[in-house]
């Protein structure tokens, strides 16, 4: 006979959507524990759908981190924006984030409109209020609360970590009962390939120009462990100009170097293992008006819908 004081197991989806750098993985990261998005201050960073995991004795959140929704330039944007609007219709909770202003911008505009389309609970996150003043975080709840009928309205500052616990609750009071999807170690679904590619990424993003970020994939060429443990990793770094190539290597190596370094230290404490990392650069034009170059960098339109 089932104790029924005992509390429901719930589990479910959760999205985070919200304009390009607003902050979507540094609170993702911060809500399960560990780095698994990467994260820069240039926009668009997040360019697939990426799967984390998180459990305690409540339930188990399945966040689905997306692209930021914004007008697409190229086919890679198209194919951005496509895996974030879809990922609404496959979700219990939806979490929008935005920041701490009275100004509601086109672009918001257009994901509130989005929204309005679902009927899933929606929980509006204000994040960055570590930013501004209190009376100003105020005034952005109550520019917003008209706009969609919100379950709730939570401030957070993702990096500071504050009210992430508010955030998980008001998750669990939306999300159904359910099953255990992962056992309560993972974290995540992505394969470590893909994780260090995105790393590589991150790294590479933080330390160009601007831009150049937006025009470079990253391709784990090879993935090897020996017998004492250490890892080979060979991994391209794709860009669409001659020119970009140059600025990425560096004069005699040095930025290549320090991509490389910066890359390597977190791959190994991810992998808790050493890590031999060989990064080349390869130019292939217009590689982001490619279906066939897209799809071999891992961002595949036929995985949408």
């Amino acid at each position: 006979m089932t104790d029924t004081n005992e509390k429901e197991y719930k589990s479910g989806f959760v999205t985070l959507i919200g304009r390009p750098n607003v902050g979507k993985s540094t609170l993702m990261n911060h809500l399960i524990g560990q780095k698994i998005a990467i994260t820069s201050e240039k926009p668009q960073t997040t360019r697939n759908r990426i799967q984390t995991v998180y459990t305690d004795e409540r339930g188990q959140i399945i966040f689905l981190d997306t692209p930021g929704i914004h007008k697409a330039k190229n086919r890679l944007g198209e194919y951005m924006v496509s895996v974030a609007e879809h990922t609404l219709k496959e979700v219990d909770v939806i979490l929008w984030l935005v920041e701490p202003t009275t100004f509601i911008g086109a672009g918001e505009r257009h994901i509130a409109e989005q929204l309005a389309r679902v009927k899933t609970p929606v929980l509006l996150i204000i994040n960055k209020i570590d930013t501004v003043k209190k009376e100003e975080i105020l005034t952005a709840i109550a520019a917003y609360k008209d706009i969609l009928d919100f379950a709730e309205i939570i401030p957070v500052s993702a990096l500071k970590a504050t009210n992430l616990e508010d955030v998980k609750a008001s998750i669990f009071k939306y999300l159904p009962a359910g099953p255990q999807f992962y056992d309560e170690d993972t974290v995540t679904d992505q394969p470590m390939r893909q994780i260090a590619a995105e790393l590589i990424r991150e790294k590479a993003l933080r330390m160009l120009d601007d831009e150049i970020p937006h025009g470079i994939a990253v391709v784990i060429d090879q993935m090897k462990e020996r017998r004492d443990g250490l890892v080979d990793i060979e991994a391209s770094i794709v860009c669409e100009r001659e020119s970009h190539k140059g600025i990425i290597i560096g004069k005699g190596g040095a930025m290549l170097k320090r991509i490389g370094t910066a890359a390597r230290t977190e791959i190994e404490n991810l992998m808790d293992a050493r890590v031999n990392l060989k990064l080349w650069v390869k130019v292939r034009r217009e590689w982001r008006d490619s279906d066939l170059y897209m799809k071999n960098y891992g961002y595949n339109p036929k995985d949408i819908g």
